[in-house]
């Protein structure tokens, strides 16, 4: 393995000694296992004889522009590690190509549990998944209260509207990764670009991908240790996380990695509601309702939408990091088809 380079694979040998260069106490060999799953930035477990880390690398190849921002993700992980957003220690951000192919950086390994099935099965009861799915939410508020300027994330993102933007951006990304013509998709674009709500000034710290399965529990409670896979995250519009979070209860549970919930009997199963989740989040940060929330949703559907298209993209260009990519292309079209439903 460590003579080979690649999305599975890594000079185990080039990268002992570069890292013992640049993280005190580290010393090689390492043995480097990619950890299954994910559709973006490999990941990998890196062990030595006396301790355990994990490398997060932008995929080889031509990327698209401002994709795999590993760079960005090292940067808010870092500022983060003294506020009470859950987050694993940072080491190091190697922004040498020549090292292992690509730009890459290395932080603490943690020993918790990562839940990939939003039904929590793996519970016992009813009070156990509500608390997570409490503590999943109070979380968010708890990041979306940063005071960015004091961490150093002030320069994060760009000054005005925070969708307008995504939604420019989400587009031309869409379109550089587009293989075939889907015409739900061009009827959401044509219809989100025309009815962005008047920005109403909210600024914080967005995830951009927030989910039970970028989260990490620990093993003995419902607490959650560490928010993981930071690599959308930007300063943006709070509603944008709540929504996306809101979509994966919406969302049936044949689509992506994280099974959704809209074909599950909720409270059966001790988890929120949406209005009950979308309540709880606006008691935390102390608002009374949200506006324009069917827009924000069919937002999320887009963006989801076109990031999938973007990794069937790179699975035809032969670097996707999962050789699940080119199915996960096949979920466009019914996203854009679930926004449809909610804006008619």
């Amino acid at each position: 393995m460590s003579k080979q380079s690649g999305v599975e694979q890594l000079d185990e040998a080039r990268l002992a000694t570069y890292l013992a260069e640049h993280i005190p106490g580290f010393s090689g060999p390492v043995t480097a296992t990619k950890f299954a799953g994910g559709q973006s930035n490999p990941t990998f477990k890196l062990q030595t004889a006396n301790a355990t880390y994990v490398l997060r690398r932008q995929p080889p190849g031509k990327l698209l522009k401002s994709a795999h921002a590993v760079d960005r993700e090292y940067r808010v992980i870092k500022a983060l590690e003294n506020t009470d957003v859950p987050v694993a220690k940072v080491y190091h951000l190697c922004e040498d190509i020549d090292v292992i192919g690509s730009m890459f950086y290395v932080m603490e390994f943690m020993d918790g549990n990562i839940y990939w099935d939003s039904s929590l099965p793996d519970m016992n009861d009813m009070q156990t998944r509500g608390t997570m799915y409490q503590n999943m939410v109070k979380v968010m508020a708890t990041m979306h209260c940063v005071n960015v300027d004091e961490v150093g994330l002030g320069d994060y993102g760009k000054p005005g509207n925070y969708f307008e933007r995504q939604i420019s951006r989400w587009t031309k990304q869409y379109r550089l990764s587009e293989i075939q013509v889907i015409p739900e998709m061009d009827t959401l674009i044509a219809w989100l670009e025309a009815n962005i709500p008047a920005d109403d000034g909210k600024v914080s710290l967005v995830h951009g991908d927030y989910r039970m399965d970028n989260l990490m529990f620990a093993k003995d409670s419902t607490d959650i240790i560490a928010v993981l896979d930071w690599e959308l995250s930007t300063l943006g519009h709070p509603y944008a996380d709540l929504a996306y979070q809101c979509m994966q209860l919406r969302l049936p549970d044949n689509v992506g990695k994280a099974t959704g919930l809209g074909d599950v009997d909720r409270a059966e199963l001790g988890i929120p509601s949406e209005e009950e989740y979308v309540a709880q989040y606006c008691d935390l940060v102390g608002i009374e309702q949200i506006e324009n929330w069917n827009f924000y949703l069919a937002f999320s559907f887009f963006r989801l939408g076109a990031i999938a298209q973007g990794v069937a993209k790179r699975a035809v260009d032969g670097n996707a990091s999962n050789k699940e990519a080119l199915q996960v292309g096949k979920l466009v079209q019914p996203l854009a088809q679930y926004a449809l439903k909610l804006i008619q």
